[in-house]
């Protein structure tokens, strides 16, 4: 997607044809930085300490942080060892899994030789996979926003409400909940989006502010609790969210605060989407609440809060009692009797076992095969 006049992906090959080069996220809005990933512990770094985030593109570093690897050694241990390495760094996005399993089945079989160009090819296909589902989400998703457009005024917007950032950063490009959206502005449909700050993070403030902004989507930022009132008074049509992982059974695991807003919808009679790509699909669960791991991450978050200061620069500042101790959960859990509607690369189903299964046969039958 477009910064300034320019066009990026979060994730590219750097000129070097070894090094990766990412869009380093802890900086935005206020500083755009590059930073090139040479080795398997930068490439852990980079996931773990949210240099990128979102589940898609933290699938996509992990590849290309494997294929690093293998170039510096190829052996089954190398192989192993890096996939262990990368998958500890964050316990709750599923795509971390998927794309470490598929880079290990393709590569094991190989020759040794043959593993470094191999990883480097696998991985760059799974970067530009993920850009062409996050496209077929959008397009999909696009008959929804239509859908709603058709019973408004002429030039009325739709009103669509997010929850953190499940934009063209959290993915390889287009985002899963903004491909929609983006879609929708670039086909002459009015669109307004109401962002949420997203604490702790403030990656709604912070990164789908921003990225609207450079696309010239009209939004206006609101505080995390706003987004019930709003609701109450007939100013959101819909709610379209991403998702971390999946469970075959259509709970939807995603940052923290999402569930609330799934409450806060129904009870308004708002329909609450939410943009599934399939590598997000955890077929081997079926209750997300007892079965996916809740990352818990570090107080600091909540304690202190990152903004440019009147000099300009970035700074952090603590805005609770040095003495007050903070928890930190990073996702919850959203039952599926709550979700209108999942939006994937093959079509919009329920939120359900059956609904899941019509579309992806073949996946939920492998998910179902004895183990």
């Amino acid at each position: 997607m477009k910064v300034g006049e320019h066009h990026y992906r979060s994730i590219w090959l750097n000129v070097d044809g070894h090094g990766v080069d990412i869009i380093d996220q802890r900086w935005l809005p206020h500083e755009f930085r590059v930073e090139t990933l040479h080795t398997l512990d930068a490439a852990a770094v980079a996931i773990r300490e949210m240099w990128v985030r979102g589940a898609p593109l933290i699938g996509a570093t992990a590849a290309y942080g494997m294929a690093i690897e293998m170039r510096r050694d190829s052996s089954d241990e190398t192989l192993d060892a890096a996939w262990e390495t990368l998958h500890a760094t964050r316990p709750t996005a599923i795509n971390l899994r998927w794309a470490l399993d598929d880079m290990r089945a393709v590569l094991k079989p190989l020759p040794l030789a043959e593993r470094a160009d191999a990883a480097y090819r696998r991985a760059a296909e799974i970067a530009d996979e993920d850009v062409e589902i996050n496209r077929a989400i959008g397009r999909n998703g696009l008959a929804l926003i239509r859908e709603v457009a058709s019973r408004k005024k002429p030039g009325e917007p739709v009103n669509i409400l997010t929850h953190c950032n499940a934009g063209w950063v959290a993915t390889v490009d287009y985002g899963t909940a903004t491909a929609p959206i983006y879609l929708a502005a670039e086909g002459g449909v009015p669109v307004h989006v109401y962002v949420d700050e997203t604490r702790p993070r403030n990656q709604g403030a912070q990164l789908t502010a921003w990225e609207l902004g450079c696309h010239g989507v009209p939004h206006t930022l609101i505080v995390d609790n706003a987004g019930g009132h709003l609701m109450q008074r007939g100013m959101v049509d819909m709610v379209i969210v991403g998702t971390d992982r999946t469970t075959a059974n259509g709970d939807v695991c995603n940052k923290i605060g999402t569930y609330l807003k799934a409450l806060a919808a129904q009870d308004n009679g708002v329909p609450f989407y939410v943009g599934l790509p399939s590598p997000t699909i955890d077929w081997t669960v079926r209750d997300g609440l007892k079965e996916i791991p809740i990352e818990e991450r570090s107080a600091d978050e909540v304690s202190f809060v990152q903004g440019r200061g009147e000099d300009g620069r970035t700074t952090r500042v603590r805005i609770s009692p040095e003495t007050t101790p903070a928890a930190n959960p990073a996702f919850d859990v959203t039952p599926a009797r709550l979700v209108t509607g999942l939006i994937t690369e093959r079509g919009v189903c329920e939120a359900s076992a059956e609904g899941l299964a019509a579309l992806f046969p073949e996946k939920h039958n492998a998910g179902n095969a004895p183990r």
